[in-house]
């Protein structure tokens, strides 16, 4: 066996396990995002019941982003003298 022959034995096996682990991160990612797609629908068109409050309570309803807030103070329940 040559140097060339075993360059080129070497050099197949390197881009052959380099295509077969592109191939499956690929695949993995792509299941991830399909999958993940599915946590943002709506609970209640969802066959899954994700917690017993969904089920028989009202439905979530979330603020929207430009809600006000109000100021908090995170220290406030705090016992630490200053």
């Amino acid at each position: 066996m040559t140097a060339a022959e075993i360059w080129n034995l070497v050099y197949g096996t390197v881009v052959g396990l380099g295509g077969i682990a592109v191939f499956l991160l690929v695949l993995m990612i792509g299941f991830c995002l399909v999958l993940d797609r599915t946590k943002f629908r709506p609970t209640r068109r969802s066959k899954t019941v994700k917690s017993l409050d969904e089920t028989v309570g009202l439905p979530v309803v979330y603020l929207p982003p430009d809600a006000p807030r109000g100021p908090s103070d995170q220290l406030a329940g705090s016992t630490r003298a200053a």
